[in-house]
């Protein structure tokens, strides 16, 4: 008996450690679980159950120098689904198929998105207000709808190839909007949301919103006034003569800033896949050609800097010149005869120009090809410049030098080319081009400031101020008599470039028609280059791009209110120019009967009711007839709610509209064929509660005059 006692309290005892050591295990395995990692696995349940959607920051705008907006970012309502959840809801056929309804897509292709293995993916990227409010009354299981930033590029095909493109996702592809990309872009945000194990959201959970940060703005140095007298001029080249191509620099010479780079053809950036590739590339960097007589300028500088020429020497031009074994003819057959320095530059001679490039020899030839920056980069800042083909000295003949000296066998960009004329404008100093004018960041503080930047001294300021003089007679009784100012000095280059075949020589009949110069001769304020490839018509620089040249210099230089140096004759010329009155935020009849009584045409782009933009602004000084470019496209929905009227009494038109263009308003303005003046009254008045898209009525008269004494 006492016995059997002991064996049970053995086993008692037994089956008590075994269960004590049992409890301990188990307390050492929950002290390591909560203790140890505890941390990790809350992380890991975390992320099992947080779903997170990446938002996009807005990407910051691009601005011209003046600080008109020309690419900016616009919210636009997103669909994303969270496959999980909709996986879970068993209703995965359905759901696709109502997406594909309401969004007009295939259903396959939406199946396959709403059951990737992802925690999230994008559907739509830019749904229209319909679509929205479809599929928020829908309220399909694990599709949701956030606000995501689109760009938007309010003036359209205006400096397209400057400005480039960015894509659906925030990325910079070209242009500025790739070459900035880092500094547009901004930092993204984060939409963190708590779902349950079955793939539903939790109630009562709050969703994590981490906001993004935008991008910083980018001001470009273009100026979107005179861009829009090269694109002007563009427009009618392309329709008038049909070229393969065509492009326009405007510069300032003495900073290095590109105030207009235009091609064509071109394309409209908010709407890029419609058009072919090559429409986007810039020509005026990308693509090099063999110039012609427009490179005389650096044969001509160059032989001026190493007193090889001066203006009491004499040419000699029968219309042609013997090289080594090579019979090179001038322009014209019968030649030009005897000449001085001065009229073999006015009248672009073959056979003066090789004489020259002959004298200076191939080591000097090269020396300032060199320093003129030609077969390397500007470093301007944009992507996909070219450098541009130039024969290696160590296999140059004198063949090739009196070629060269021509504007012939070498390759340049017309970027190249204008900073050459630069130097020889602003008194002899190569400057790098840049278009980026500085950075801002969100709260609009200048973070980042570029200035003008000198390369090198290519000339002395004597030879500069010469070689300005001798270039000056071009315009004035040479071969580039068409391309004279009205009030306006100027001094420049024609050229008409005989294209080269693939198998060697040069065509017959395709030629690269250009014009380069600058204005006023004293103090030059503007270069401008004009290039034209294969027009139709009269195969001359001097017939089809110096007019070209011309148009654009002569409303550039009244737009920059740069002094006249001389008087026009027949002094007629005020009674041909108007300043661009204000039409911005006025129906667009209303505008366009302005802009009728100012003697300008207005011409509408997009549609609308309203003009919410023009180009050139309102003070510009344009010649009677002059095309004003009217924007009705808004950037973005309108806000709905109520707006109260402000007291627009004694205020300018110009203020007037501004202010009600804020508040979305639209001004009906009277006071006359073309009112002017300040207000006087208005209807409805000052407290009316109105919304959006409503009329006010604002009656204008001009200020009395002040009283004088005796």
């Amino acid at each position: 008996m006492y016995k059997g006692n002991i064996e049970v309290r053995k086993r008692i005892t037994l089956l008590f450690f075994a269960v004590l050591a049992i409890f301990i295990i188990f307390c050492l395995r929950l002290a390591w679980l909560q203790l140890v990692k505890g941390t990790w696995y809350q992380q890991q349940a975390l992320q099992n159950r947080i779903r997170e959607i990446t938002v996009d920051p807005q990407r910051g705008d691009i601005l011209d120098r003046n600080g008109n907006v020309l690419a900016t970012s616009i919210s636009a309502d997103a669909a994303y689904a969270v496959p999980a959840e909709v996986k879970s809801s068993g209703k995965v056929q359905e759901t696709a198929q109502t997406l594909a309804t309401i969004l007009s897509m295939k259903a396959s292709d939406v199946l396959g998105m709403i059951t990737q293995d992802q925690q999230s993916v994008w559907i739509d990227l830019q749904l229209d207000p319909t679509q929205s409010q479809a599929l928020r009354q829908a309220a399909l299981p694990g599709i949701g709808i956030i606000a995501k930033p689109q760009r938007y590029y309010p003036k359209k095909n205006l400096a397209s190839h400057v400005l480039g493109i960015a894509g659906d996702y925030n990325q910079g592809l070209e242009g500025i909007e790739v070459q900035y990309d880092k500094e547009l872009s901004g930092v993204s945000g984060r939409l963190l949301v708590e779902y349950d194990a079955a793939g539903r959201e939790i109630p009562g959970t709050a969703r994590n919103f981490i906001e993004p940060e935008p991008g910083d703005t980018v001001v470009l140095t273009i100026d979107q006034n005179i861009q829009y007298f090269a694109e002007r001029e563009l427009d009618k080249v392309m329709q008038e003569r049909h070229p393969i191509s065509a492009t326009i620099i405007v510069e300032d010479p003495n900073t290095g800033e590109i105030l207009a780079m235009a091609n064509r053809p071109d394309f409209d950036p908010n709407n890029y896949q419609d058009y072919p590739t090559a429409n986007r590339r810039n020509i005026a960097i990308c693509n090099s050609y063999e110039p012609g007589s427009t490179f005389k300028i650096v044969t001509l500088g160059a032989a001026l800097d190493e007193n090889l020429v001066s203006e009491s020497d004499r040419f000699y031009c029968p219309g042609f010149i013997q090289v080594a074994d090579r019979t090179i003819h001038c322009w014209l057959p019968q030649g030009h005869g005897s000449e001085s320095l001065a009229e073999v530059v006015q009248n672009s001679c073959n056979v003066g120009f090789i004489d020259i490039g002959l004298r200076e020899g191939l080591d000097t030839f090269y020396k300032y090809l060199d320093a003129f920056g030609f077969g390397k980069l500007t470093g301007i800042d944009l992507p996909g410049e070219a450098e541009g083909i130039i024969v290696n000295q160590k296999e140059a003949t004198q063949v090739d030098l009196a070629t060269m000296s021509i504007g012939q066998a070498n390759s340049v960009t017309p970027l190249q080319l204008v900073m050459a004329m630069g130097a020889v404008a602003n008194g002899g100093k190569l400057m790098q081009p840049y278009v980026v004018k500085e950075l801002r960041n969100s709260q609009g503080e200048v973070i980042k400031q570029f200035d003008p930047k000198v390369v090198r001294q290519v000339l002395s300021p004597d030879t500069a101020q010469e070689e300005r003089s001798l270039l000056q007679r071009v315009i004035d009784q040479g071969t580039g008599t068409t391309a004279r100012l009205e009030g306006y000095t100027a001094g420049g280059k024609t050229g008409t470039g005989q294209k080269p075949l693939p198998g060697g020589g040069y065509s017959d009949t395709a030629h690269v028609l250009d014009f380069l110069g600058f204005a006023p001769v004293d103090h030059p304020r503007l270069v401008c280059f004009v290039l034209l490839d294969s027009p139709q018509g009269i195969q001359f620089g001097s017939v089809q791009a110096a007019p070209v040249f011309k148009n654009v210099m002569n409303d550039s230089l009244r737009y920059l209110q740069v002094p006249m140096d001389y008087l026009p004759s027949g002094a007629t010329l005020n009674d041909d120019l108007t300043v661009v009155p204000p039409v911005t935020n006025l129906p667009v009849s209303e505008a366009q009967k302005t802009l009728a009584a100012a003697g300008l045409v207005g011409e509408v782009s997009g549609q609308g009711q309203v003009v919410l933009d023009q180009v050139p602004v309102d003070g510009v000084k344009l010649t009677k007839g002059s095309k004003v470019l009217l924007s009705l496209d808004a950037s973005g929905a309108v806000p709905t709610g109520e707006r109260t009227v402000p007291d627009l009494t004694g205020k300018s038109l110009r203020d007037v509209a501004e202010e009600l263009a804020d508040m979305n308003l639209v001004l009906v303005p009277e006071g006359g064929q073309f009112p002017t003046g300040i207000a006087v009254s208005q209807n409805p008045p000052p407290g009316t509660q109105l919304s959006a898209g409503a009329k006010v009525t604002v009656k204008f008269e001009a200020p009395l005059p002040l009283s004088s004494g005796p």
